[in-house]
């Protein structure tokens, strides 16, 4: 397969998934809004520090409102992160590699395009409309991988795709557990409270995981929670369940699975091993914040590595 037809693949899947993960979180967070205090400020801006994207919301926003919130990770054209942008990236990717997808793939992917287009004209959405358009994005989404999963052949294209899905899928739990670590809890005080219990109740569900949480630990508890999140190997959308799915995705692309055959092998094999050793014990004494953010720059250099190895071709004069 050609450098530029993998990376364009790879590529659609990260956009597709990021998009299915703002959508989350900020459905999630317009439930938790809710159940607590009136203070936009602290509802709303953990959920641009998640994204990444917090300088670029201070560089054209006065303030921290709801509205503007939502309007900078759904619609806004000056965020390259924005549902908009990502939808519509994946479906410019998407036509680039037609003949490598199907006709299913093409037509949802299409259809998402269409339904955040419709969005942006009517420039702002009340609440209601917010929440079905955000549910209506987490839905057709879904529903993409669902026709990736039946009606692509297992080739290279496919373990591309599912290598950029897995990859960004990482990075995105990573974050949200970093910002209730880190931003949404201010007071020691509030540890086991009602309203440190709605929060990481908001975090399980904000990335689906509340289920299949409550039926192996049952008892919500911190260190638990962030235990299944890094950690579960059963979980899919679990940082370490990630690495598991994208080393083995490296391994068919790579066609050896004994050592190492370029550096992205490398460094995520090392990654996904310290994982597999690591006690969460260990990691919340030493620093969950720094832990986390160590994984969040990892994953930044294995995704480099990726495209040195796989999508970066020279061309020799």
């Amino acid at each position: 397969m050609l450098g530029r037809v993998a990376n364009t693949i790879y590529w659609m899947n990260r956009y597709l998934e990021r998009a299915e993960n703002y959508a989350r979180f900020m459905d999630v967070n317009y439930n938790l809004s809710l159940e607590l205090p009136p203070n936009e400020e602290q509802q709303w801006k953990p959920l641009v520090v998640i994204t990444g994207d917090w300088e670029l919301y201070e560089s054209l926003n006065s303030k921290v409102e709801k509205s503007k919130v939502n309007y900078f990770l759904a619609f806004d054209e000056n965020n390259p992160n924005s549902i908009y942008n990502c939808i519509s990236l994946a479906r410019e990717n998407a036509r680039a590699v037609r003949p490598e997808i199907t006709k299913e793939i093409w037509e949802q992917i299409n259809s998402l395009y269409f339904l955040v287009k419709q969005g942006l004209e009517q420039k702002r959405l009340d609440d209601k409309e917010l929440r079905g358009f955000l549910t209506e994005i987490k839905n057709g989404c879904q529903l993409v991988y669902g026709m990736y999963d039946s009606t692509i052949s297992r080739n290279e294209g496919w373990d591309f795709g599912k290598l950029g899905q897995v990859i960004e899928r990482a990075d995105k739990t990573s974050r949200v557990l970093d910002a209730k670590y880190h931003l949404l809890l201010h007071s020691p005080a509030k540890v086991g409270s009602s309203l440190d219990l709605i929060q990481w109740a908001a975090l399980l569900k904000s990335v689906s995981a509340y289920d299949m949480y409550r039926k192996k630990y049952g008892k919500l508890t911190p260190s638990s929670i962030a235990e299944f999140l890094i950690l579960d190997t059963q979980f899919p959308r679990s940082i370490l369940a990630c690495l598991i799915n994208a080393e083995k995705s490296l391994i068919t692309l790579c066609g050896s699975s004994v050592g190492f055959s370029n550096i992205a092998q490398k460094q995520l094999g090392a990654l996904k091993s310290q994982l597999e050793y690591d006690d969460i014990n260990d990691i919340i004494s030493q620093g969950m914040h720094e832990y986390l953010n160590d994984i969040q720059l990892r994953l930044n250099e294995i995704s480099s590595s990726i495209y040195n190895s796989f999508f970066d071709i020279e061309i020799h004069v």
